[in-house]
């Protein structure tokens, strides 16, 4: 079983910007989902996470090693997917694979097959191996990605907004190839997508403002809001009224009418109840409802 404790952690850049406030977290194996807005610090934490930057104050131990005083006991077990996986051109999926497995330290040549081959059929990508990387579609460069990072059998993997851009049946396959892979290994998950996290974690926090708001399994935070969450139609003219009367968590457009959606232990009159997802509990956090 593999350990990440995050404990205290603190990051303040040199202009005086506090991008990260006593973050605590302690992720085991399987799909551990970071949520939060774009700007929430999220991107500081990973960064901090893998030893690219270290905190200002705190402690992370991976297994049980200070990786902020050595980074390269988790870098040498790590594999990272970043939002934008850029490629070489005129570069076979196989040939591409090879590279980074020799800068992986994969340096046996039928090891480096053996490995590249497996992990190109996990993907669903082994009919595309001799193709060059950058005529992929979105999806299948996303499922390379995962390939990439799977190199040299990591014990943690960070993935960085996986899904933004894929169409429904590509990120259905891609959270699939996710969860398969949490099984075993420790996947980190950076989103401000809710739909993510609801699909693949067991475990989660949300974070705002470079601080954890929230963490614990999304069953309990949906659980936690039933018989609480209410919903309206209204005219864009009574918005600042709601707004001012009303804990609202959200607003949307629905077939062109307005709708907002409420916290309140009891209904407010005209209100009708609707039953609470992950996203509810997600603004219920970002909005300081409760």
């Amino acid at each position: 079983m593999n350990t990440l404790n995050i404990s205290n952690v603190s990051l303040v850049y040199n202009n005086g910007y506090q991008a990260l406030t006593a973050i605590n977290l302690e992720v085991t194996n399987g799909v551990f989902g970071l949520l939060g807005p774009n700007g929430a610090g999220k991107s500081s934490l990973m960064k901090t996470i893998v030893g690219l930057q270290k905190p200002t104050e705190g402690t992370i131990c991976f297994n049980h090693v200070d990786v902020v005083k050595n980074a390269l006991e988790i870098q040498k077990q790590l594999g990272f997917l970043p939002q934008y996986f850029g490629v070489y051109p005129k570069i076979s999926a196989y040939n591409l694979l090879q590279h980074l497995a020799k800068l992986k330290g994969v340096s046996n040549r039928q090891e480096r097959h053996n490995q590249i081959l497996n992990l190109l059929d996990k993907v669903n990508l082994l009919d595309a191996k001799n193709k060059e990387v950058h005529t992929f579609s979105g999806g299948m460069k996303q499922r390379f990605g995962v390939a990439q990072a799977l190199l040299g059998n990591p014990s943690i993997v960070i993935v960085d907004e996986p899904t933004a851009g894929l169409d429904p049946e590509e990120r259905n396959r891609f959270n699939s190839l996710l969860s398969q892979i949490g099984e075993d290994i420790i996947v980190l998950l950076s989103t401000h997508l809710v739909a993510d996290v609801r699909n693949l974690c067991s475990e989660m926090a949300i974070i705002k403002q470079g601080t954890v708001v929230a963490k614990g399994k999304p069953n309990q935070f949906i659980e936690a809001l039933q018989g609480k969450i209410w919903q309206k139609a209204i005219c864009k003219a009574e918005l600042n009224s709601m707004a001012s009367n009303y804990n609202v968590i959200s607003k949307q457009f629905i077939e062109k009418v307005m709708h907002i959606t409420v916290y309140s232990d009891t209904c407010p009159a005209g209100f009708k109840a609707v039953v609470p997802n992950l996203e509810h509990a997600y603004f219920t956090f970002l909005n300081n409802v409760k």
